[in-house]
């Protein structure tokens, strides 16, 4: 009678780990994290800038509208 043959059961070899890689992903979430961070900032910076020229703009405007409301006044002696 013929005898199984038998199998040779090699042990588990660990994947090959490429040195680099580790430290690219590092570096690569590492800027991911920059980015999204930079991006916060400068979108509240943007708000911030936005509101300031808006109410300035408003103010000029506001000082615009009494100045020729004053000269209407003058000129045609309202």
């Amino acid at each position: 009678m013929a005898q199984p043959a038998r199998r040779i059961v090699a042990p588990p070899e660990d994947p090959p780990v490429d040195p680099g890689a580790i430290d690219r992903a590092y570096h690569y979430h590492r800027a991911r994290r920059n980015a999204r961070t930079r991006r916060k900032r400068e979108k509240s910076r943007a708000t911030l800038r936005f509101a300031v020229m808006f109410f300035l703009l408003i103010a000029i405007a506001i000082v615009l509208v009494f100045t020729i409301w004053h000269e209407v006044q003058r000129v045609f002696g309202l």
